[in-house]
């Protein structure tokens, strides 16, 4: 006969955890009672009430001296709120698994709707459901998902959030994915089965096909129990649930070669062993035939995995780059390697132990032949630190490490000697950074999963989320303060073709492109570039939408401000030409400024238009002759600089008077001076009026200049 019992059988990490949180407390000589069953199995309940343990109903039921424990299930965040309010002493076992779904489900809003693939009359989905901030349906199977999907898809306006019960049917569920993804192109899934729940579940089904009489163990009121009988009696006629030694009977062992066992994760192992000490009896007393092996060895073997490694103390007595020698007190020579002393592969021998330190170490491997042991120090740390990390899941406390390396699709970091593994998408702020960046950088994290699954370990863990509550906080500190004409420090996150984005700290204002520069910018990379820091002030802020607008301009800078300091009326400057017209020609002072040169002022004579005197690009000499501020008007003449020799004879003028008032009047003429840029000329030659009194300017000044002369 052959026995393939299956390794993933018993205790799952978070019901494992709840009863042993509840034996702590009992130990501490506190009175304990849990809110509901601990687990769905009788037997340990049974034994736990003898230990002073009581399940209650409801949360009015427990006594001001006693301790409550929420199971593993979880509950509805109404439960716990209540808990608060009355003051309630209570430790949450809630397994993380559970915990993460809450988390999801947690975070939407009335305008998303959440589908919960599970039993809706089962604890831990009526916690799921109390945990949820809009609508949320549950389904069993595909059946009962085509039945509640057309008046989800009703909701098109709605984002759809798909989770699972821990402990459903990976079959099922990925049936009901398919035609979710088929219909639902807005839908976001998230396979929440745990993983213990699903590696029970393959590896039952495995077995099954493999045996001909499948026994499950595990109380009938337990879902992923009924889940794992449902799987093997697919593949095995022959599978029989049972809840204890008991009800095993002989005759299932009868003409059987190949017997497979499995058990429910809310099975301890005690019950197991009985199961399994019986069938050895039943053996022995030759109530079964053609045994290849005893069930004592199978039980022994079975068992094997849940023996630790020795642990032993021992003597660092010499260091070298690639191993650590240490004296264990026996016959062979103990060496630990350089990557079993530190899961940070950056850190040198010497810097972790010295010479006659006493170190606790795992023995790996005894080579009797060379008379060696070798030894792990990570491992006894890694181990030390795990029952820490299982805690700290629930707590979410915010946790502090450096990372060590970037690896493929996410960082690594060392916490109390374990390897914990942050994934790209929880690493950063925003997916535009670099994971190469980190390493080496201290960074606060927490974790948001830690899982068993034999002697593989893992965690993960999130720099994200606190990221992101500090910049929550950032926030609501910044709108605190936040007031027009205040001054900050911000860096520029991104640019666009009208301005710049900058993160004040977890708020994002914009500067305009008009806001960037005195000057005409044709993009803000001209000015700024992604990554820089600046110095910025508040220019309006919008209340309701939370939109900041920001100056970025400098009013020391301003060009006008520089004209009206160093430039008064009367100074002569090298400006450069920039636009000619008819009337005139515009000449570049400073950057941000350009004054007119009048055609009258640009020559000793009278010139048909000024590009037959001047060209753009050329530099000239020119007087400022005028400013107005209020306007942003500067009136240059180059004729001012002119020698008084150069200057022409000037003839008699029947009115002198009336000419020498009327040329002032076409040098201010106010269509000549808004002509807004040298690009739009045609719509200045355009205005009739304005050429003629460009044309007739020269003659009127001629007339005055004789009219000087003769007196």
């Amino acid at each position: 006969m052959t026995i393939k019992k299956a390794e993933s059988a018993g205790f799952c990490f978070g019901v494992n955890r709840a009863v042993n949180m509840v034996y702590d407390l009992i130990d501490q000589n506190v009175k304990v009672c849990t809110l509901g069953p601990i687990i769905h199995n009788m037997e340990m309940v049974e034994e736990l009430r003898q230990k002073g343990c009581r399940p209650v109903e409801d949360i009015g039921e427990v006594a001001k001296d006693e301790t409550l424990i929420i199971r593993s299930h979880g509950v509805p965040k109404s439960v716990t709120d209540a808990l608060d309010e009355r003051g309630v002493s209570y430790r949450d076992a809630t397994c993380p698994f559970v915990k993460k779904i809450h988390r999801i489900v947690a975070d939407t809003t009335p305008d998303e709707v959440v589908l919960i693939a599970g039993n809706q009359h089962h604890p831990e989905v009526q916690g799921i459901i109390g945990n949820c901030n809009c609508d949320c349906y549950t389904f069993k199977n595909e059946a009962e998902l085509d039945e509640i999907l057309p008046n989800i898809l009703l909701q098109k306006n709605k984002t759809l959030k798909i989770v699972a019960q821990t402990t459903f049917d990976q079959k099922e569920w990925k049936k009901s994915v398919k035609k979710i993804k088929k219909l639902c192109t807005n839908a976001k899934i998230f396979d929440t089965i745990c993983n213990a729940t699903s590696v029970r579940q393959t590896e039952a089904d495995q077995i099954a096909a493999q045996s001909d009489c499948m026994i499950v163990i595990g109380d009938r009121h337990s879902s992923n129990t009924n889940k794992l009988f449902d799987i093997c009696k697919k593949r095995c006629d022959r599978t029989v649930l049972i809840e204890t030694a008991a009800e095993l009977q002989p005759e299932m062992l009868r003409q059987t070669k190949t017997i497979g066992v499995t058990a429910g994760a809310s099975t301890p192992a005690r019950i197991i062993k009985e199961v399994l000490d019986t069938m050895s009896e039943e053996i022995k007393s030759g109530e079964t035939t053609n045994l290849e092996e005893s069930f004592e060895e199978l039980l022994e073997e079975s068992l094997k995995n849940l023996n630790t490694n020795e642990r032993v103390m021992g003597t660092v007595i010499s260091i070298a780059p690639n191993e650590v020698q240490v004296d264990v007190g026996r016959k062979q020579t103990g060496f630990v390697p350089v990557s079993e002393l530190s899961n940070d592969p950056n850190v040198k021998p010497e810097d972790i132990v010295k010479v006659g330190d006493q170190i606790e170490l795992l023995i790996m491997k005894t080579n009797d032949q060379e008379g060696t042991i070798m030894l792990s120090k990570r491992r006894v740390d890694a181990q030390k630190g795990w029952e820490e990390l299982q805690d700290k899941v629930d707590s979410q406390e915010i946790l502090t490490s450096t990372v060590t390396e970037a690896v493929k699709g996410g960082v690594i970091v060392v916490y109390n000697g374990v390897r914990v593994f942050i994934p790209a998408s929880q690493a950063t702020a925003s997916r535009d950074e670099k994971l190469e960046d980190l390493v080496g950088q201290e960074v606060n994290f927490r974790l948001i999963e830690v899982s068993q699954r034999g002697r593989y370990k893992r965690a993960i863990g999130s720099i994200r989320s606190v990221l992101k509550e500090q910049r929550a906080a950032q926030r609501e500190e910044f709108w605190k303060n936040c007031e027009v004409g205040k001054r900050y420090q911000g860096v520029v996150k991104s640019l666009t073709s009208y301005g710049a984005f900058v993160d004040l700290g977890g708020v994002f204002g914009m500067i305009h492109i008009s806001e960037l520069s005195w000057t005409h910018i044709k993009h803000p990379s001209e000015v700024v570039n992604v990554g820089d820091t600046v110095d910025v002030y508040v220019k309006d802020i919008n209340e309701e939408t939370k939109k900041i607008s920001l100056g970025f301009k400098n009013a020391e800078d301003n060009p006008w401000e520089i004209l009206k300091r160093d430039y008064p009326e009367g100074t002569v400057v090298n400006a450069t030409i920039v636009g000619l017209t008819t009337f005139g020609a515009f000449a570049n002072i400073i950057p941000g400024i350009d004054g007119l040169i009048h055609i009258s002022q640009i020559a000793n004579k009278r010139i048909d238009k000024p590009a037959d005197v001047l060209s753009v690009g050329e530099t000239v000499e020119a007087k400022i002759t005028a400013i107005d501020f209020d306007k942003k008007r500067v009136s240059l003449s180059m004729r001012a600089l002119l020698p008084e020799s150069e200057q022409a004879p000037v003839k008699a003028a029947p009115v002198v008077e009336e000419a020498a008032e009327e040329a002032p009047a076409v040098e201010e003429a106010p269509a000549v001076e808004e002509a807004p840029a040298v690009e739009e000329t045609p719509a200045v030659e355009e205005a009739p009026a304005v050429e003629e009194a460009a044309e007739e300017a020269p003659a009127v000044e001629e007339a005055a200049e004789e009219a000087v002369e003769e007196a």
